[in-house]
């Protein structure tokens, strides 16, 4: 049977903006204006509605920080959505083909950031793979920790 892939990236920011219009045509034009801006995303995050509005996260890479920061600021000023930003955290994603039929492969990922007391400051998941966001202060141990609960 296959092995997990474990893979990382360093030098992620997260970008949550608060107060956003929840319709889907809003949030649309939110990440097409970001694209426009020559500005890859990763990971998103959408957080349940409240009334009218919701929180959106996602990542980008530190290098483009500059630019969201123009566009988020425009953001606030038309708008009224508030932007928060963490930069310098890493992500950590583990790819297993198992996972589509074997029950807690991402409880036991999870279960590896708990015992090194993690700052996880994002999660994304689809049917063959997890992926954390930490803080780069954390990312060693926590990937030390993961290769021992995904090898054994």
């Amino acid at each position: 049977m296959e092995q997990a892939v474990i893979t990382t990236l360093n030098d992620i920011t997260l970008v949550t903006l608060q107060n956003c219009p929840a319709g889907l045509t809003s949030i649309a034009k939110i990440f097409q204006k970001i694209s426009e801006l020559g500005v890859n995303v990763d990971m998103i995050s959408l957080a349940p509605t409240h009334g009218a509005y919701t929180t959106i996260s996602f990542t980008i890479n530190d290098e483009d920080l500059g630019k969201i920061l123009k566009f988020t600021s425009a953001l606030y000023d038309n708008h009224s959505i508030k932007t928060i930003v963490s930069g310098g955290n890493c992500k950590i994603a583990v790819y297993d083909e198992r996972m589509k039929n074997t029950p807690g492969v991402a409880a036991k990922i999870l279960q590896a950031a708990a015992e090194v007391e993690t700052d996880v400051r994002l999660i994304s998941t689809s049917d063959v793979e997890i992926s954390l966001l930490v803080t780069s202060a954390d990312f060693e141990q926590t990937l030390e920790s993961i290769q021992k609960k995904v090898e054994a």
